[in-house]
This record gives structure tokens, C-alpha cells and sequence, in this order.
């Protein structure tokens, strides 16, 4: 316990030390990325629920695992940042966070879901990173809970189809299931 108080404590650190943007600027970022994780969000769900609708949980299932990151890929152009989903727990692999990514995640886990805010930081590049927990919706649930409970053994069985490697079930409302990742280019 003591080490994983330690770690975070070093990671603190490490974030108030390399941070070279004015409170103005934290803002600004903050507003801007809440404004784009929420639209890519929407987006996404509408999607989602669209091919829920018409096809059913295994249409939906197919519709994410084909068109997230197409999706993901036009939000970023459409703000002009790159927009960056992650997990500890994966369903695609090509989601891994990144050192500082799982860093970012490890502190959300660390605190209670309520008191969880944004995080925004320069990179040593110049551009600006911002981090923001992804909460499962109860709809969300039905792809991600736990299997018995809000989540069916046949949609679990599509998910494997899919993801055979999936880490991403088990959570309930509220959990935290992952976070945002919005890096916005250097000025």
C-alpha cells in the first residue's frame, strides 16, 4: 500500500512540476476537451444506438468493433486534435494506453468516482494533453457489466467473436471504464 501511495505521490509530482500552462490556459483546455470527449461520446452512442435499434445487441457489437476508431479518426479531424480512447481493461488491443496514459488511469482508480476532474499538461513537444475519466453508462452496460446481471452470456459470446482477447466486462454504472486522451497541437 505505502508503494502505491508513493507512486502516486512521484506522479503528483512529476504533473505539477511539468506543467507550464497558466490556470487561463488549464481552463481553456478543460472546456475545450469536455467539449469534444462529450461530442465524440454522443457521436458514438448514437451510432451505437442506431444499429442496437435496427439490428440488436450482435449489430451494435460489429458497428463499434468496425467503425470506433473510424469515428474516433473524424472527431479528431473535425477538432483538430487527436482524440485517444483507453483502458485498463481492453477490448482492443490497439487501445493501450501509453506510459502516461496508464499513469493517468491508475491515479483515477486510485480516488473515489465523484471526485475524479480532468487533467490538462504540456507535453514535452509543446503540445497540450488533456485526460478525462470515461463513467459506464447504464446502457453501456449491456456490452460491459458483468455476465448474469446486466449483461447477457450470448453478448459476451459476441464480444469474444469479435475481441477474442476482451478484458472490458465486469463494470457496473459509474465505474470507471477507461479515459480520454485529447492531444491538442503545438501553437
Amino acid at each position: 500500500m505505502n508503494k502505491l501511495v508513493f507512486s502516486l505521490f512521484l506522479i503528483s509530482l512529476l504533473y505539477s512540476c511539468s506543467s507550464d500552462l497558466s490556470e487561463a490556459q488549464k481552463q481553456e483546455y478543460t472546456l475545450k476537451g469536455k467539449e469534444i470527449a462529450q461530442s465524440t461520446a454522443e457521436g458514438m452512442l448514437k451510432e451505437v444506438a442506431k444499429n442496437k435499434k435496427e439490428g440488436g445487441v450482435k449489430q451494435a457489437m460489429a458497428f463499434c468493433n468496425a467503425h470506433a476508431p473510424e469515428i474516433t479518426k473524424d472527431f479528431s479531424s473535425k477538432f483538430g486534435v487527436q482524440i485517444n480512447r483507453t483502458s485498463h481493461l481492453l477490448r482492443n488491443e490497439k487501445n493501450a494506453p501509453t506510459q502516461r496514459e496508464q499513469e493517468i488511469i491508475d491515479l483515477y482508480l486510485s480516488q473515489k468516482p465523484d471526485a475524479l476532474k480532468p487533467i490538462v499538461e504540456k507535453n514535452s513537444d509543446g503540445s497540450v494533453q488533456f485526460y478525462a475519466p470515461i463513467k459506464l453508462l447504464d446502457k453501456c452496460t449491456v456490452c460491459h457489466g458483468v455476465i448474469g446481471e446486466t449483461m447477457e452470456a450470448k453478448n459476451d459470446s459476441i464480444v469474444k467473436v469479435l475481441y477474442p482477447n476482451d478484458k472490458a466486462i465486469g463494470f457496473k454504472e459509474g465505474d470507471i471504464r477507461g479515459i480520454w486522451s485529447i492531444k491538442f497541437p503545438k501553437k
